[in-house]
């Protein structure tokens, strides 16, 4: 008596484009701390980014009172960049893909 023949499992094709996932959206977010003033942490907010008074009080506000804010989304590269630049500010930043 033979066994019956046992399929192989299939593998499932990847349907995402490498690029798509490599250019997937990407947020920078300034974590609150206790070195910076609210109105330095606006301030920078305006100054790097170019935000209105209005947006940059708000984004300050949320760090402030959330503990975080995500100031700007992006490529990886981009979001990168701004970390960097915020660092050099000395505000304590991230970056992480964008849900």
């Amino acid at each position: 008596m033979s066994a019956a023949p046992v399929d192989a499992p299939t593998r499932p094709e990847l349907d995402e484009d490498l690029s798509f996932v490599l250019d997937a959206p990407w947020v920078t977010i300034v974590w609150n701390d206790p070195v910076n003033l609210m109105s330095y942490v606006a301030w920078v907010f305006r100054h790097y980014f170019g935000y209105s008074k209005e947006k940059a009080d708000k984004l300050m506000l949320d760090v402030h009172q959330e503990g975080r804010a995500a100031v700007s989304h992006g490529t990886r590269e981009e979001m990168e960049r701004d970390v960097e630049a915020l660092h050099g500010f000395g505000l304590w930043a991230t970056m992480q893909k964008d849900a």
